[in-house]
Order: structure tokens, then sequence, then C-alpha cells
């Protein structure tokens, strides 16, 4: 009888633990499968945020020319759209022909700059060696995983761009029908909400983007008077460069500055040094000037997280993340204070 009842209890633990098990295992899975979705779906994610940026420009500028003129939307929208393509023309026809030459230059110039900056390291005991560490099997395995992880795309570089334009262009379009489309999917009593919310998401992202394009603007500038005035070579295409790749913060101006040292070596060590406390006073009036200007009138936002979103953002996915950080953190704001800090205020 005793091992009757003996026998019953194992069973009945045997079946509980393999119970404990399978739901284990099942929540092991969805959780693996749910973090798959979320990093394909995510990267889907960013080039529709992509895409609303450029609606967010194209619609900031076609309402502006509306409050101007009170011509109707649709005539603004079609004058923000060709209007930026012809000033965009107008542009590559006036300088596209220099910065093509220069391009080309540049990119004959960088192998030969690397090569002269490896002899003359290779001249010192701790140039050589620091050589030999990056020139390595596993340093250049380390190098090609990074790049590899960082240009990652999820159709290929040129379907990401074609995907970025054209989910814009239709955004720019219509963006009611989006708009309304997400705002039915929430219960009626929160619909007023939701709609204030977009609405105020629009607001500071416009607010951003402009502040961003002002600053990018100013780099150009910036940096184009003074490789002029240093006798820099490719001066024109550098700075161009410079002002491109300060959309992204913290990372940019680094990004930017490689390539002007090396070209600065070909002339000398201290052309060298010249750029680079040229890049860093740049960098200092845009960061400590521009960037607090643009804050304090247009969106606050804390360095700190920036870097942090960026960091994060850059090494979940790669280029498309360490771009549109920023943004991003900008909806994190904007929800987190109309949907927990209002709320909880209230």
């Amino acid at each position: 009888m005793n091992q009757k009842k003996e026998s019953e209890t194992n069973s009945e633990i045997d079946r509980v633990f393999k119970k404990k098990v399978f739901f284990i295992t099942k929540v092991v899975a969805f959780t693996i499968i749910l973090l798959l979705l979320l990093e394909a779906t995510f990267r889907i994610f960013l080039l529709v945020l992509a895409g609303t940026l450029i609606a967010v420009f194209f619609r900031g500028l076609s309402g502006f020319i509306q409050r101007k003129t009170n011509w109707k939307e649709g005539i603004c929208v079609a004058i923000s759209v060709i209007g930026t393509l012809i000033v965009m023309a107008g542009i590559f026809w006036l300088i596209g022909a220099k910065v093509s030459a220069q391009m080309a230059e540049l990119t004959e110039t960088l192998p030969r700059t690397i090569e002269n900056v490896k002899e003359r390291l290779n001249k010192t005991t701790i140039g050589e060696n620091a050589i030999d560490k990056l020139t390595s099997k596993s340093s250049m395995d380390k190098v090609q995983i990074f790049a590899g992880k960082f240009f990652q795309s999820t159709f290929g570089v040129f379907g990401d761009i074609y995907v970025v334009l054209f989910i814009g262009l239709f955004f720019t379009v219509s963006p009611q029908i989006y708009t309304k489309g997400m705002i039915q999917l929430i219960p009626e009593k929160g619909q007023q909400k939701a709609n204030h919310v977009i609405r105020k998401l629009g607001e500071q992202l416009r607010n951003w983007l402009k502040g961003k394009l002002f600053s990018m603007f100013v780099v150009f500038i910036m940096t184009a008077i003074g490789l002029a005035i240093l006798g820099m070579p490719l001066w024109l295409v550098l700075a161009l460069l410079a002002g491109l790749v300060s959309f992204i913060p913290n990372f940019g101006p680094i990004i930017a500055l490689i390539p002007a040292v090396l070209v600065a070596l070909l002339q000398s060590p201290t052309m060298a040094a010249l750029v680079v406390g040229l890049y860093i006073l740049i960098q200092v009036i845009e960061s400590n000037f521009i960037t607090t200007f643009i804050q304090k009138k247009l969106i606050n936002m804390p360095p700190a997280l920036i870097i942090i979103a960026q960091l994060l953002m850059g090494v979940l996915t790669g280029g498309w993340g360490l771009v549109l950080a920023t943004p991003i953190m900008v909806i994190l704001i904007v929800l987190v204070q109309e949907l927990y800090l209002k709320e909880r205020s209230s």
C-alpha cells in the first residue's frame, strides 16, 4: 500500500517537473523568437524613422510656405519637394564638378598617405610595434567583424536608401492617412491623447531637425573657411564631409577628422597639427554655443543620454542606429513626458 502511494507521489512529482520544464522551455523559445523578431523589425523601424524625418523636413518647409503665402496645402507641399530638388541640383551644378574632382583626388591621396604614415611609424620601435599589432590577423578579424556589424543594412545600402526615400515621399504627401490609422488602433477614450502625443512628436522632431540642419550648415561654413585659410588641398570636399557627418553627434567630428589629418600629413606634420586644432575649435564652438543655443530655443536633451543611446544603438543595429540614435531619444523623451510625467503629476 505504502509502495503504491510512494509510486503515485513520484509519478506526480515527475509530471509536475516535466510540466515545469516544458513551460520553461516554451518561455525560453518564445523569448528567443521575440528577440530575433525585435531585431529584424527594429531595423525596419529605423528605416521608417529615417523616412519620417524626410517627411518632417518637407512638411515643415511646406508649413512655413503656407503661413507666408496662404496657398493650398498641396501646392505648398509640391513647392517644398520640387524646390528642394531644384536647390540641390543648383548646388551640385555650382560646386559638383569641383567636389567630384576633389573626391577623386581624395581616393587617390588617402592610400598614399596611409603608406607614408606607416613608413614614418616603422622608423620608431613604438610605431613598429603598433603597426604589427594593428595589422595582425586577430586585429584585422576584429576590424572586419566591427565593419560588418556597423555597415549592415536591411535591404542593402541602395535598397535601404530607396525604401527611406519612398517612405518619406508617401508620408509627405498624405501624413493624415497614417496618423489617423494609428489613432484608430487605440481605444476611443485614449484617441484624443494619442492625437496630442503624435502632434507633439512631430513638433519636437521638426524642432530637432531644424536645429541640426542649422548646426550642420555652420560646421560646413566654419570648416571650409578654416581649411581654406590654412591652405589645405581638398578643402571643399573635407568641409562638406565635416558638415554632413556632424549630423551624428559626438562621433561625427571624429569621422570627419580622420581623412582631414591624413591629407594634412602629406603637406607636413605642422599642417596636421593645425588641422586637428581647427577641428577641435569648431567642435568646441558647435558644442558649447550652437548646440546650447539650439537646446534652449528648440529642444533640450541631456548629452549623456545621447551618448548612451548612440553606443547602444550602434552596437545593436550598426550604422543606422548610430545615425538615428538622437531622434529616437527625442521620441522617448516626448513619450515619457506626455504619457508618464504629466499623467503622474495630474
